[in-house]
């Protein structure tokens, strides 16, 4: 039975709960959002262009590939729209941002429950790129 102790109780602890996170996810968002209007977003992309054949993408997806893994994947849809990408394009790329997004955010979440963060990236990012592979293949 749902008491008013049990609803007080529940309040506190997802208010609890939303401040912790909060003073993670607050200052990392707004870190990367900063690193958005820099050049280090573009060197990144740069970098990573020989490796979007792999996958079976042009050069130029690298740049909302980054995005979405270093902001989140609204700014990956606002970064890919122009590119105009066919279906093929489109669903390797999806599936590659929702294997791995926001992880900046999504890691200093993770760390905050114990788990190694460097081999969380790691295998998201190397599970992400795998899809895209995979997708290349398939597609």
């Amino acid at each position: 039975m749902i008491t008013t102790s049990t609803i007080v109780r529940g309040l506190r602890s997802g208010l609890s709960i939303t401040w912790e996170l909060s003073k993670v996810i607050i200052p990392v968002y707004f870190i990367i959002t900063f690193l958005k209007y820099t050049p280090v977003l573009n060197w990144i992309a740069d970098l990573m262009v020989p490796i979007m054949t792999i996958v079976g993408l042009p050069g130029e997806t690298s740049l909302p590939l980054v995005i979405g893994y270093t902001l989140n994947l609204y700014a990956a849809i606002g970064a890919l729209l122009p590119l105009g990408l066919d279906t093929r394009e489109l669903t390797i790329l999806s599936a590659m941002l929702l294997m791995s997004h926001a992880l900046p955010m999504e890691t200093a979440i993770a760390k905050k429950t114990g788990i190694r963060t460097f081999s969380l990236v790691i295998s998201r990012i190397g599970m992400s790129f795998l899809i895209g592979i995979l997708f290349n293949f398939l597609l």
